[in-house]
This record gives structure tokens, sequence and C-alpha cells, in this order.
């Protein structure tokens, strides 16, 4: 039923009812996460690339969301990129040279 296509499409962070930048970054806002900075990780990213949460930036690479667990809690705070790369202690640093990475590569990654 189109009703359950609905609710499990937005329990789970692996899938999306919109289209995506080339690079999915699923920052954790869990508990856990949030005692050690997540939060503060999905906001300077907000910032950084000048979007909110669930949104896509303008060029078309990048989608931010929050997400919960992802089972790296002694790695806090933690995001997945693509739902497959785990990177820990994201520092606003790591942040930051991370999303370089990202936009230098223009997507060919």
């Amino acid at each position: 039923a189109p009703m359950a296509v609905h609710e499990v499409t937005t329990f789970y962070n692996m899938y999306n009812q919109q289209k995506l930048g080339k690079f999915k970054l699923n920052v954790c806002t869990n508990l856990p996460c949030q005692l050690r900075g997540g939060q503060q990780a999905l906001a300077h990213l907000q910032k950084r690339l000048g979007i909110q949460s669930g949104e896509t930036t303008a060029d078309g690479l990048i989608t931010l969301q929050p997400s919960e667990c992802q089972g790296a809690c002694a790695d806090a705070p933690v995001l997945l990129v693509n739902d497959r790369t785990m990177c820990s202690f994201m520092s606003n640093e790591k942040l930051d040279e991370l999303v370089d990475t990202l936009q230098k590569s223009g997507g060919a990654a």
C-alpha cells in the first residue's frame, strides 16, 4: 500500500523521496553524538554550505541531512557520506576539509 511505502522511505536514511546532490552527508544527531558536538557539526555545515537540513546546494553537489545513530558512538560526532563512508571525530576543521575536498572534486568522486 502507498502508505506503507511512505512509512518505510521516511523512516530509513538510505531511502530518499527527493533528488539528492552528488554527495549526501548524513550527520548523526542522536544523543551520544549530540553530547559530543553532533548538533554543532550540523549547524557548522549548514552555515558553511548556506543550506538547511534536507536541502541541496545550488550547484547540486551536496545534500545535508540529520540522521539517527550510525553505530559509531565512540567516534562522535560522526557523519556518513553517500551511505558508505564513515567520517569520525568531525571537528569544524575536519568538516571544512571534507567540504573542500568534495567541492574540489566537482562531483568526480
